[in-house]
């Protein structure tokens, strides 16, 4: 497993992975200057840092290195879930529990999202609360707020799906 890390404008980056794929993604204390490469970057992680920082630039809207997530059944299914949530747009967590056929298991499908190893690529960030308030983000709130902004979510709060 190799990590590798880059300033962005949430804080540092971590993304770990090897040439299967990308199985996390981060944010970080530790400097980038830190990060002492020990060898060839893997490809996929390569790519994720390519990707992410054309994202954070303006410039990419969706990603398409390979991803290899480490999780139960349950959450690889709401984590593939939220890759159907599309780039500026938000869907609430009871929406995200309907689509998946079951809406009692809204809790559930919020633990999942809130265990999310990929930050950003699997956007669980663009998952909100039914009354439209930005709820459980593990990367601190003012984040969440500034991927949507970024993604323009706010402005296009007439496609927001809430139920």
């Amino acid at each position: 497993m190799t990590t590798t890390l880059f300033d962005s404008p949430l804080g540092v980056v971590a993304i770990s992975g090897n040439d299967t794929g990308v199985s996390g993604i981060t944010c970080t204390n530790v400097s980038p200057v830190d990060n002492a490469p020990g060898g060839p970057v893997p490809e996929p992680v390569r790519l994720a840092a390519e990707q992410l920082k054309a994202y954070f630039a303006g410039e990419l809207k969706s990603f398409d290195f390979p991803i290899n997530p480490a999780g139960t059944a349950f959450q690889q299914s709401v984590w593939r879930a939220l890759l159907e949530v599309p780039f500026g747009t938000t869907l609430s967590y009871l929406a995200l529990a309907r689509r998946m056929g079951d809406e009692k298991a809204i809790r559930a499908v919020a633990a999942a999202n809130g265990r999310n190893p990929l930050w950003i690529v699997v956007p669980c960030h663009r998952i909100i609360g039914s009354d439209g308030s930005l709820t459980g983000y593990a990367g601190g709130l003012w984040r969440k707020q500034w991927l949507l902004e970024h993604e323009g979510a706010f402005a296009r709060s007439n496609q927001m799906s809430l139920f």
